[in-house]
């Protein structure tokens, strides 16, 4: 494909040339593993001059009315909506997504970010009384925004959507893997009438740009999606400086499948969730938790249900999983499918390799594996792959244990022909979200995860207030 502006950076409402210190790199087409395009990495001094650009506005953007934020916003959606097919060919050209998904679920992810922001927007009092004293909530000031390469949209709009609405200004870095459609998404902003300054773009990876956008002493806020290893490195530069860090990190997320479920509607419904995107969602539930009187009924379900699932070039009709992102993410899946093998785990379904007419491109085979403890790495490891482990447990107790046995605390599932049974293990979850019965992310809720998934919450109005300050005038009332 070619894409116009992946050698440059948006900086100051203009595309500019990358400085003399900036690198590059191929972008790979991962159904192909060959050479697409490359994108420029920007170093600390691109940073310095996005950040100082983003400074500058900060004064007079963070005093635009709501009913302006709120118009700039609508004319986001209007642009974004205009641009769609152009950020779902990038999708599917860098990251393999098929071009259904990326039409659809992608590209409506992230045009819902900006529709529910403007609602939570209109919605937000910015001010409140209390007794003689004023509560004001003010935006934060210039953000970090650090997105990575799994769902870019939705990640880069519940980032730029909510600090646009908050009246601040920022400073992008998206995936290196996945830069193309952060440059669309650019170039709607710009269309879209966004002042110069307010957003920014700077291409680079995580040691250099990302380290330098995280440590920078006028950057006042960082937000960042991706994995926990790195979420530590960015509290640990962002630390000095005292800045706000909200991270949205990794997960191991439990699917309990209770002794009165469905089985034979579950099973397939809760594999196509994790098979969606490859399993690349850092919310997949992959982690299944079965009744031991229930196992052969769940495994034959799988079986078929897997099985049955097409692989293949992500242009090609009918085809429901592309490649993963990269060789990197390719390899782990491999490693921890052995490890899990040589640890006792049984293959129901796929396994190791590619699928059978696939010699080329990142390709991974769906996956069930069963005879799985908690004590296996891949039963404590975010794989990011469209594997399932299969776990048994002796009753509701053992099954919310093992939920709960992991360090991370994205999300849960479980499924119940009873209601208030699901309601129930739902409160005993310890993650940010619960999915019961098969209900899918509403934006009107949080995005978020307890422990080491993170400690900040996304969308609606939970992800404006991680851009605000809060402002208290004593004496307000006067005397």
């Amino acid at each position: 494909m070619r894409m116009t502006n992946a050698d440059r950076f948006y900086i100051d409402g203009e595309w500019v040339d990358p400085s003399a210190s900036a690198s590059s790199t191929d972008v790979l087409d991962p159904a192909t593993e060959t050479a697409i395009a490359t994108v420029a990495l920007g170093g600390a001094e691109d940073v310095d001059r996005a950040v100082a650009a983003a400074r500058a506005a900060f004064a007079s953007f963070s005093q635009t009315t709501v009913a302006e934020r709120v118009q700039l916003l609508e004319r986001i959606v209007e642009v974004y909506r205009s641009r769609s097919q152009d950020i779902a060919d990038a999708l599917t050209a860098e990251m393999g997504a098929p071009a259904s998904l990326a039409g659809t679920a992608q590209v409506g992810a992230g045009l819902g970010q900006f529709t529910f922001a403007i609602d939570a927007l209109k919605n937000f009092a910015f001010e409140e009384q209390r007794g003689g004293t004023q509560v004001r909530y003010e935006p934060i000031g210039v953000c970090g925004l650090i997105t990575p390469w799994n769902w870019p949209p939705l990640l880069i709009a519940a980032k730029v959507a909510p600090a646009l609405a908050a009246g601040c200004t920022m400073v992008l870095k998206p995936s290196e893997l996945a830069p193309f459609n952060a440059v669309v998404i650019a170039e709607v902003l710009h269309e879209a009438g966004v002042p110069a300054g307010v957003f920014n773009l700077v291409h680079g990876d995580g040691p250099t740009a990302g380290s330098a956008l995280t440590s920078h002493p006028d950057v006042d806020m960082v937000s960042f999606t991706g994995s926990t290893r790195a979420g530590v490195e960015v509290a640990r530069s962002a630390a000095p400086t005292v800045k706000r860090v909200a991270q949205e990190l990794g997960g191991k997320s439990a699917n309990i499948m209770l002794d009165d479920a469905d089985f034979a509607s579950v099973v397939p419904r809760d594999l196509a969730d994790v098979y969606a995107n490859s399993g690349q969602s850092c919310n997949a539930g992959a982690r299944w938790l079965v009744p031991e009187t229930k196992l052969e009924e769940v495994l034959a379900h799988a079986r078929t249900a897997a099985e049955a699932v097409v692989v293949g070039h992500p242009e090609q009709e009918g085809v429901q999983i592309g490649p993963l992102v990269s060789r990197a993410a390719y390899d782990k899946v491999q490693r921890l499918i052995r490890g899990a093998v040589d640890a006792g785990a049984t293959v129901v379904a796929g396994g190791l390799g590619r699928p059978a007419g696939l010699d080329v491109g990142y390709f991974v085979r769906p996956t069930v594996l069963a005879n799985v403890t908690n004590d296996m790495e891949i039963a404590q490891e975010e794989i990011f792959g469209p594997v399932v482990t299969v776990t048994t447990y002796t009753d509701v107790d053992d099954a919310i244990r093992l939920a709960n046995d992991t360090v991370y605390g994205l999300a849960g599932f479980v499924s119940s022909a009873d209601l208030e049974r699901a309601r129930a293990v739902a409160r005993r979850m310890r993650t940010g979200m619960v999915h019961v019965n098969g209900a899918g992310l509403d934006f009107a809720g949080a995005f978020g995860g307890y422990k080491q998934s993170g400690n900040g919450r996304e969308y609606s109005d939970f992800g404006l207030r991680e851009f605000l300050e809060t402002k208290s005038v004593f004496g307000y009332a006067g005397a």
